[in-house]
């Protein structure tokens, strides 16, 4: 068994996509190395982007990236009901629920009961979340430029296409979703 084999000291956030990629396939000659350095790489860079823009942009302002994720949502598509908030930006109703506190004491979204049923929620940017979400997505979009500069235009476009092939494939691959 080699399970406890120590990773060289070496091991970085991105080497390890390549030690991990090689190591399961050695314990695991089954193991579909293609898909795993794809959700890998994948997940990695996400979660680089998603952590550049909550340290440069949202936490400075003393947002958090769920925050940003509603009242941008509120902001290109609201209002809308809760459940369709939470569907939107990605969240669970419960996490949604909570974060719903913070946004209203902080002035930036409002609540009120649905017109069409009184145990729905409807959800929008008050007049100082307005202003907010759009202070704080010019600099959210500088980042994404900043990030996008890494690809060339046609390299940007060919990327968006295959993400949305990936996720128009996750219905055969019977992909769980948050709703």
């Amino acid at each position: 068994m080699t399970h406890n084999t120590a990773p060289p000291d070496e091991l970085t956030f991105w080497s390890f996509v390549d030690y991990a990629v090689q190591k399961a396939e050695r314990e695991l000659p089954s193991v579909n190395a293609e898909a795993m350095r794809m959700v890998l790489t994948l997940n990695r860079a996400t979660s680089m982007v998603v952590y550049d823009l909550e340290s440069s942009v949202h936490r400075p302002r003393g947002w958090t990236w769920p925050g940003f994720r509603v009242l941008f949502a509120l902001w290109l598509a609201g209002p809308m009901e809760a459940k369709t908030t939470a569907e939107i930006s990605g969240m669970s109703r419960a996490a949604l629920s909570a974060l719903l506190n913070t946004l209203e004491r902080d002035g930036l979204i409002t609540r009120e009961r649905a017109t069409h049923d009184r145990r729905a929620l409807q959800l929008s940017l008050s007049e100082a979340g307005y202003g907010a979400i759009l202070g704080v997505f010019r600099a959210h979009n500088r980042r994404e430029s900043a990030w996008a500069q890494a690809l060339e235009p046609e390299e940007r476009r060919e990327l968006v296409r295959l993400l949305n092939k990936l996720m128009a494939g996750s219905t055969d691959a019977e992909a769980k979703f948050r709703n």
